[in-house]
């Protein structure tokens, strides 16, 4: 009690002054630890994944954290932070922050933090929307931003290309991306990875095919959307070279797939007459351009095809294929396909 009266007795400034040497220790203690924060060892220490957007403020990153369970008192941290100058020096992105640091190591962590890279992995046959729709979710970027710069011929330009759409050219891969990343900077990312897998040998090989980049890409795709099996593909890709070099129409269903509306369907005789240019069965030779973003497996199935005397190809019914030499091979494979498939419809029809 005498204590209380006695403070109650001081004026402001001897007040401030007990206060400061009251608290003063733990300062000390939290400035020293300042410069020892943990090695972060996935192993030996717990850490949270916190996600800071661009153009944060200090209140919202304040606001993760608390809610993240990182920190406790949300102004002590604030102030914290402003003391040792480091509020702008917090970086937007993803980090792996370790638990049990206190506010001074906290502060220092995150000026210093690295970014986590995230693994994203975009499957083959994907169309640019896909692309930009995963991305989008794993990696915060703007959907309709990047759809944009796909079909922005003025940027597409910049890649030494000449065409309307990136679309076939942005590799399908697993990647480690940056949270916060540019659309462009993953596009050119994406669209050096395609140009990578052309080399000089595959140039050599092309120019023997009389095939541009454009045109292997376009094949690729074709062969993205028929092949289920990787064994395959170069012998599907020696199909449709045949068709061309006999000039043969390619007759591909992945490009009647393209041009109809919502999602893969069995094709109609109706679908066959729709009058596009991407419609190989009513116009000849390739494509105008891709119909979705081919793997590495096709690319290379279109710039090495197997060779053969197949101009036929039609399902198995177990994600193969039956190749043929002539029309009267294809027939016989193509009925005994039509019968596994009244089966299998058959069978159906009793589960149900």
């Amino acid at each position: 009690m005498k204590v209380v009266n006695l403070f109650k007795n001081l004026n402001g400034r001897q007040k401030s002054i007990i206060i400061l040497l009251l608290i003063l220790p733990f300062f000390i203690c939290d400035l020293i630890n300042y410069c020892t924060i943990p090695d972060l060892n996935g192993d030996l220490i717990n850490t949270v994944t916190v996600e800071i957007p661009k153009g944060s403020t200090l209140q919202t990153i304040a606001d993760t954290l608390k809610n993240k369970g990182l920190i406790e008192d949300i102004e002590l941290f604030k102030i914290w932070i402003m003391s040792l100058g480091k509020e702008k020096e917090i970086k937007a992105g993803h980090f792996e922050i370790p638990v049990g640091l206190n506010y001074a190591q906290l502060a220092k962590y995150l000026s210093q933090a690295k970014v986590k890279q995230i693994k994203v992995t975009l499957l083959e046959g994907w169309s640019n929307e896909d692309i930009a729709l995963k991305l989008q979710d794993e990696l915060g970027i703007n959907k309709k931003v990047f759809i944009k710069l796909t079909e922005d011929s003025v940027f597409i330009s910049q890649f030494g290309i000449n065409k309307y759409s990136l679309e076939g050219y942005l590799l399908p891969d697993t990647y480690y991306f940056y949270w916060g990343m540019s659309e462009k900077t993953i596009i050119e990312i994406l669209f050096n990875s395609c140009l990578s897998k052309f080399d000089s040998t595959a140039r050599i090989q092309m120019d023997k095919l009389k095939m541009n980049q454009h045109q292997i890409l376009t094949l690729a795709s074709i062969i993205e959307g028929e092949a289920i099996l990787d064994d395959e593909r170069s012998k599907i890709a020696s199909v449709y070279y045949n068709r061309l070099n006999r000039n043969i129409k390619l007759q591909a269903d992945p490009t009647i797939q393209y041009i109809l509306q919502g999602p893969p369907r069995r094709l109609l005789y109706k679908d066959l007459e729709i009058d596009s240019p991407y419609n190989t069965y009513k116009y000849y030779g390739l494509p105008p351009g891709p119909i979705n973003n081919p793997g590495k497996s096709s690319i290379n199935a279109a710039i090495y095809p197997e060779i053969t005397n197949f101009i036929f190809f039609v399902a198995t019914g177990d994600g193969g294929h039956a190749f043929s030499k002539n029309a009267a091979e294809h027939a016989r494979a193509k009925a005994k396909f039509n019968r596994i498939r009244r089966e299998v419809r058959k069978r159906k029809k009793i589960e149900n």
